[in-house]
């Protein structure tokens, strides 16, 4: 069903790269979610007021709250895909966080509801009028979630959606929220003792749960989040593909929404090449990356030494050092500079970024007087600075 959607609503579909492309996949996902979240509104709506059951009302209203957050994700979609204007130089991309942002305080909204009323039924519970056909309904919108979320997983995966990934986790919690409202009525056929409200109390809390999910996933990209480790190796391998490429440092990568980016990295090249070649060589890669990563590179040429073996054979030992120190500090940069009585080693050091400022002065610190026991003239000039990379289990 999906793939078949997929073909006759989506023109182009392959070409995910594609801005139009995206925003028709977007469309897709919040029309289907529309009519599904409306349907089983109205669905389990008819069938709360049947049962006389919270927790099945809560569900239902919280369908309708998915579809009001269908509509918004459409009309999010659609304002991100306008251009870049005059006030807007990097486009309008951002909009769709925006908009999933709003979708979580509606989330939210709906699950704090009905956690009151679940309370007040614990309270003053009612009994409930239990129909096998209203259990079958709501087994039936199980599976509707199940599918609209497995729907929204594989449109998300197709064009790396932050907003239909948070769908899919919703869609899952309602599957799940609705199956435990169908055990609280069989719970009361079976025993005649009435857990609704304390169901409720758990369907409102998970709900609330998925909206600050929801929330969190949205606000990561706002506020800039570190680089993902595959984006981050993807960038690095491309610099460093091309001949005239000795390494590379300093990557940060700018989110302006899905399918935009714009990146700044340190590309070090031999010294000793004339300064035009290797600006050519940037240039060329800085148009390749437009062309083949779709993003705006900006690339900073640092020239490094390659072939004194004085230099180098320093540099190895700081290497060496520091990754006995600690090996998830790294150099670049690295210059030799020699005075009448001393010779300054000056080079930035590459700290994680969880570590405290104590670490931050401690590491150049210890680095500094080991070097200075392999020759009492070395005299570090470091400036410590963090990665922007995030570590991978976190």
């Amino acid at each position: 069903m999906t793939e078949f959607l997929v073909r006759h609503f989506v023109k182009d579909y392959k070409d995910v790269e594609k801005i139009s492309v995206r925003t028709a996949y977007g469309v897709l996902a919040s029309i289907v979610g529309i009519f599904c979240n409306v349907l089983l509104f109205v669905v389990k709506f008819a069938a709360g007021l049947v049962l006389r059951s919270v927790s099945v009302t809560a569900d239902a209203f919280n369908n309708l709250s998915d579809a009001g957050s269908s509509v918004i994700s459409f009309v999010g979609v659609k304002m991100a895909e306008k251009p870049a204007d005059k006030n807007h130089p990097f486009g309008h991309g951002r909009i769709e966080y925006i908009a999933a942002l709003i979708v979580s305080f509606l989330v939210l909204q709906v699950g704090f509801t009905f956690f009151k009323d679940s309370i007040g039924k614990i309270r003053t519970p009612e009994d409930l009028n239990f129909q096998t056909v209203t259990v079958v309904i709501l087994i039936l919108s199980v599976g509707v979630k199940l599918w609209l979320g497995l729907f929204n997983r594989k449109l998300g995966e197709k064009i790396d959606s932050k907003v239909m990934m948070a769908v899919f986790t919703d869609s899952m919690g309602d599957a799940i929220t609705t199956g435990a409202t169908i055990a609280s009525i069989l719970f009361f056929r079976l025993t005649g003792i009435n857990i609704d409200g304390f169901v409720g109390v758990g369907v409102a809390l998970v709900v609330m749960w998925a909206g600050v999910g929801i929330a969190k996933d949205t606000l990561e990209p706002l506020i800039g989040e570190a680089i993902d480790p595959e984006v981050y190796v993807q960038i690095k391998k491309f610099v460093e593909r091309y001949d005239g490429i000795a390494g590379t440092h300093d990557l940060i990568v700018h989110n302006y929404g899905p399918g935009r980016s714009m990146a700044s990295i340190h590309a070090e090249v031999p010294n000793d090449v004339d300064v035009e070649k290797s600006h050519e060589i940037i240039d060329r890669i800085e148009r390749d990356a437009a062309k083949e990563l779709g993003i705006f590179l900006v690339i900073h040429m640092d020239p490094v030494e390659m072939k004194d073996e004085s230099v180098l054979l320093i540099k190895n030992q700081v290497h060496h050092i520091l990754n006995e120190l600690d090996p998830l500090c790294s150099i670049h940069d690295f210059r030799v500079v020699h005075g009448e009585t001393r010779i300054n080693l000056i080079f930035d050091m590459v700290i994680p970024i969880e570590y405290d400022g104590e670490a931050r002065k401690e590491l150049p610190k210890r680095l500094t007087e080991q070097m200075k026991d392999v020759d009492s003239r070395y005299e570090c000039v470091i400036t410590a600075e963090y990665d922007y990379v995030a570590r991978t289990g976190e």
